[in-house]
């Protein structure tokens, strides 16, 4: 074998290895010093959100979890014909944020981002400031709302402004929980030295 295709080979092997796994979720999500110790370009990707648009690091934090359990690469189930043949995903929606095609387009648009990624951590996390900041200004939801900043983004802003939660038990029970895993990401970072 030749010194070329060795190379080659060595090569495809160590790039296979994956690199860092940065697209991966963090170990224990339940834990927010971790996550932020696991993934530092987390924190400021959080920070420059909470700069520019106000939202606080446990309500950006506790929605992602919700969205895609910070995974990168995250996407939607695949609908089914007779149970087995696979007819495309269940909605657009994708990346750290589930942002929908229509909505990243509209932010992309609006915020002059037109290489904004969903799957990196500050375009998703620049996403959910800009999106919660429009449901502060078209249904008062105060920033800090973890429980109806989720309802607005799970429902749109006029579903939201026409109460189409109240009709969804299972969504109401979900946003309860946002609610409490955002009390709890708070409290843990708190007592983060990286968060002060």
């Amino acid at each position: 074998m030749s010194r070329f295709f060795r190379a080659l080979l060595i090569f495809a092997l160590v790039a296979s290895c994956g690199g860092g796994g940065y697209n991966t979720p963090p170990r224990n999500l339940d834990d927010a010093c971790s996550i932020l110790k696991q993934r530092p370009q987390f924190i400021k990707a959080f920070k420059a959100t909470k700069r520019k648009w106000g939202v606080p690091v446990n309500v950006q934090m506790a929605i992602l979890y919700q969205e895609s359990k910070f995974d990168a690469d995250a996407r939607t189930p695949y609908k089914y014909v007779l149970g087995i043949l696979p007819m495309g995903r269940q909605s657009s929606a994708y990346g750290y944020s589930q942002a929908l095609d229509g909505t990243w387009d509209e932010y992309r648009k609006e915020t002059r981002s037109r290489g904004a990624k969903r799957d990196n951590i500050r375009d998703a996390t620049d996403f959910m400031g800009w999106y919660m900041t429009k449901s502060k200004e078209r249904n008062g939801i105060a920033l800090s709302d973890a429980r109806n900043q989720y309802l607005a983004y799970h429902d749109g802003h006029t579903g939201y402004a026409r109460g189409t939660y109240k009709n969804k038990s299972w969504l109401m029970r979900v946003a309860q929980e946002v609610d409490d895993r955002a009390d709890m990401y708070k409290w843990q970072l708190e007592k983060c030295a990286r968060i002060r």
